[in-house]
């Protein structure tokens, strides 16, 4: 069991989730406020997607990332920031060539993907693995964009969380880490009840857990009316916690949650079960983070 653990709030993720709950922050201004929010409730970091203001549908917009960042990190509230390099690597084939993306597909080079990131300089960023089936795309990242792409963060002194969506990825951050691309302490996110990656059934998180690097600190987080087990069954088995509307919109059969209120009731879970919850100055020394 994990008795000093950290919770991560992902505040927006990359879905569809803006039209089906008036909860989840659109704008810079909204999601900053929603981050100092969540590192009030417990928070120590917050990871973080933008949206178009308009469409309030993703975006890639390195303004949007460089306005959110600097409202969070001037809003007088200490958290972790966690930018997301998950964007830009999805294929649907078109139905007229398979060998070209058709409709929806957004694919950009490795530095496109991290451009954001070598800009604003979080503390964290995702290191996404791949590639994998989503339920309505295919994601690619192979060895050789992950190896450009890890060696372009571990440049930028930026630390890595790896996520990871079924065992192979685990073997890929290995492999990176063998050949010096990735540092062995990078922090893991084992990302479970993604269709169609690793299902959120404890049997597989203990298989994901035996098969990560010694030694590193790993959070994991499932997806929708499982976001609270999982944050108990992470804590038993020794991990840390991430809840926050990217996951779940719901807290309780028809209840449209904040991303307040999932952190609060995470909080509350673990407190319960008898851990405690590191403030972010804590979690920079666990992490092996400089602010």
């Amino acid at each position: 069991m994990n008795n000093e653990v950290i919770i991560t709030c992902a505040l927006t993720g990359s879905g569809d989730s803006s039209t089906k709950s008036d909860k989840v922050p659109v704008t810079p201004k909204e999601i900053a406020a929603d981050a100092v929010k969540a590192a009030k409730a417990g928070a120590a970091v917050v990871h973080v997607h933008v949206r178009n203001p308009e469409t309030k549908l993703f975006s890639r917009d390195l303004n949007l990332y460089k306005e959110t960042s600097k409202l969070i990190r001037e809003s007088g509230t200490d958290v972790i920031l966690n930018l997301t390099a998950g964007m830009g690597a999805d294929f649907i084939p078109s139905k007229e060539n398979y060998n070209n993306g058709g409709p929806g597909s957004d694919m950009i080079s490795p530095y496109e993907r991290v451009r954001h990131i070598l800009e604003v300089k979080p503390e964290i960023s995702t290191l996404d693995c791949g590639s994998m089936n989503y339920s309505a795309s295919v994601y690619i990242a192979s060895m050789e964009m992950l190896r450009e792409t890890s060696k372009l963060l571990l440049e930028s002194g930026v630390k890595a969380e790896v996520e990871a969506f079924e065992l192979g990825h685990l073997w890929q951050a290995k492999q990176l880490i063998k050949e010096g691309l990735l540092s062995p302490n990078s922090i893991f996110q084992l990302c479970m009840g993604v269709p169609y990656g690793a299902e959120a059934a404890p049997e597989n998180m203990l298989a994901m857990v035996r098969g990560l690097p010694a030694g590193v600190v790993w959070t994991s987080f499932a997806l929708g009316r499982m976001q609270m087990p999982w944050a108990a069954m992470s804590v038993l088995h020794g991990g840390n916690v991430r809840v926050g509307l990217e996951d779940n919109i719901y807290l309780g059969k028809g209840h449209l949650a904040s991303n307040e209120e999932l952190v609060t009731n995470a909080r509350e879970i673990i407190e319960r079960i008898g851990a405690r919850v590191l403030g972010p100055a804590e979690a920079r020394v666990k992490l092996g983070l400089n602010k």
